[in-house]
């Protein structure tokens, strides 16, 4: 039998450090994201991400540690394969869309007659048709976030870093370009997606990084990071009050069911035993998984709790 071949990570970090002064922004953060594969960056205000970003994309340089890109140090041929959409906007607002992007495609490297091509496919996707001879003053927003991510992928670029793209969409535009982030991965980039929205993070992404005070304290499967957090809670679709029943310490009503609560020791099955000797009729019964903003909550404001036990 033949081994599986491995798989190059798209980006690779081992051990960052960043300071400046004497603060320290990024302690010894390593990470790594593979083709086909959104990986949500999220963390509190000023926790190192736009900093960590800049070192990935060697538009800062680490003080200590190393990052590759296509599996070598970074270059000017693997800029040319990079796109990235910054939170702070960058296109030209005195010049047309067509020239905007066009301009920003050539100094990747784009042939003007295939950036066109490209341009046209990506107005269609986004619905910027009837925007493309306007100029990026006569936009609105939302519209100008559209032309702004269009110039950031016209290229094709196999790392994507997407940085709070959703600011100023309306929903129809953020499903919009949500569709085209899905289209993306199915085409192979890897991308890296940073945001404070937790449920755009749960709904797009794969595996989720969490940052704070400049270093990693989640990285993992996000179905992986919900069932390490999901405790002793139950959610029970059923026509009696679980409150009562063995190894149940409160119970509340929540939607179609009731949300509720096990006792120290107590197992589910025993809890689902119980509740149909008690004659209840059940519709589900499952393990209730925490949000990421709850995980998000529970997990800085754990680390700013050790870091004042710390200071004192």
């Amino acid at each position: 039998m033949t081994a599986t071949a491995a798989i190059t990570p798209t980006v690779r970090a081992d051990s960052l450090w960043k300071r400046f002064g004497g603060h320290v922004a990024v302690r010894d953060v390593s990470l790594s994201l593979d083709p086909g594969e959104v990986v949500g960056l999220v963390g509190p205000n000023g926790a190192g991400k736009t900093t960590t970003i800049r070192m990935l994309l060697d538009i800062l340089r680490p003080d200590e540690g190393a990052v590759s890109v296509f599996g070598a140090p970074i270059s000017p041929q693997a800029q040319s394969r990079i796109g990235y959409l910054p939170e702070e906007r960058g296109l030209y607002r005195s010049l047309r869309v067509i020239p905007n992007m066009l301009y920003l495609a050539e100094l990747k490297g784009m042939q003007r007659e295939h950036a066109l091509r490209r341009a046209d496919e990506l107005f269609t996707l986004l619905g910027l048709e009837p925007h493309r001879g306007k100029k990026i003053s006569e936009l609105s927003r939302g519209l100008g976030q559209l032309v702004q991510f269009a110039a950031t992928i016209l290229h094709e670029p196999a790392f994507i870093v997407l940085d709070e793209p959703f600011s100023g969409l309306d929903p129809v535009n953020v499903r919009v370009m949500k569709n085209a982030v899905s289209r993306l991965r199915r085409e192979g980039a890897a991308i890296m997606f940073s945001t404070h929205q937790m449920t755009d993070v749960e709904e797009l992404c794969d595996r989720v990084i969490m940052i704070d005070g400049g270093a990693v304290v989640l990285d993992g499967p996000l179905v992986d990071i919900k069932r390490r957090f999901a405790g002793n809670d139950l959610f029970v679709a059923t026509d009696l009050d679980p409150q009562g029943t063995d190894g149940v310490t409160a119970s509340r009503r929540d939607g179609a069911g009731y949300a509720v609560r096990l006792a120290e020791g107590s197992a589910p099955e025993d809890v689902l035993r119980s509740l149909l000797e008690r004659g209840a009729k059940i519709d589900r019964f499952e393990l209730a998984t925490p949000s990421l903003e709850e995980i998000f909550l529970r997990v800085v404001g754990r680390e700013q709790a050790e870091a004042e036990r710390d200071e004192e």
